[in-house]
């Protein structure tokens, strides 16, 4: 069962996820946007690795595995928003994770569900789709891309859960998977593309501030993750959806309906259920 110091972890890491997705969603330019928040997140976890070490032999293949995931995932992220708003396609990628990662941890990790989890990650994710489907533009967006993030989210999520739990360090693990942020931009300088990381000051802070605020959000729930079951942990972050939902109305003009509202009381109801979640 997750204790009151994971569930307030997951929460809050839910809130900063919620948070730099907004970030990125309300930048001038996405691409330009996600670089600068990859530059940032992988000069912290160089930093994280000189301060805890290098990662273990036996978490290094999870690292590696993730880091490269990780680098799909952000791409997809930058085409997810091109097509659609925070508050539609945000929920789609974010509700379409949870029941994977409850399976692959159930088959990979031994962590089977109990009634109450099953129904708690089946309120979560039908809380989420409703939230997508709030405007009835479902299926006019980019589902393709929304979809194909939540795959990227799943894998890169079972992948840390089970390589944390051999790496002997949460630190270091982290900070080696997040070093791979550096690929890009090092890939972008070495052909030459220096024009790509011309940034306009005014951006880079918000974006710099949105990978921070990333790696804080994650590195929680690779915490959390040691010693919690994935799918329990995965469901509650996914409350994220909610914050999404209240930052897209606030900040970026999106409209927060009775639908939206009642979507996000069977979230909460459904995460309630995921906490008392035993295996």
């Amino acid at each position: 069962m997750l204790t009151s110091f994971s569930i307030a972890l997951v929460l809050s890491a839910a809130l900063l996820h919620a948070g730099w997705n907004a970030l990125l969603r309300g930048g001038a330019d996405r691409a330009q946007s996600m670089l600068i928040m990859n530059v940032t997140v992988g000069i912290a976890g160089v930093a994280m690795m000189a301060f805890a070490g290098l990662p273990s032999w036996a978490s290094t293949p999870y690292v590696v595995a993730s880091g490269l995931i990780h680098l799909v995932y952000n791409a997809l992220l930058v085409r997810m928003y091109r097509s659609g708003d925070l508050g539609e396609t945000y929920p789609v990628a974010r509700g379409s994770s949870p029941a994977l990662i409850a399976l692959g941890g159930s088959l990979l990790a031994g962590e089977w569900m109990n009634l109450v989890g099953t129904v708690g990650i089946g309120l979560v994710c039908a809380g989420i789709f409703m939230l997508a489907a709030a405007r009835g533009r479902l299926h006019a967006m980019n589902l393709s891309a929304a979809l194909a993030t939540g795959v990227s989210i799943a894998a890169y999520t079972i992948v840390d859960g089970l390589g944390v739990r051999v790496s002997g360090n949460w630190i270091s693990y982290t900070g080696g998977m997040f070093a791979f942020f550096l690929a890009v931009p090092i890939w972008l300088l070495a052909r030459g593309r220096r024009a790509a990381l011309a940034v306009p000051l005014s951006e880079v802070g918000k974006a710099a501030s949105g990978g921070l605020i990333s790696l804080g959000a994650y590195g929680a729930i690779i915490w959390a993750m040691q010693a919690n079951p994935m799918g329990a942990v995965s469901a509650l972050r996914e409350t994220s959806v909610v914050f999404a939902a209240l930052l897209g109305a606030a900040f970026l003009g999106e409209r927060l309906t009775a639908w939206r509202i009642a979507a996000c009381c069977i979230i909460a109801a459904g995460a309630a259920g995921c906490v008392g979640w035993r295996f």
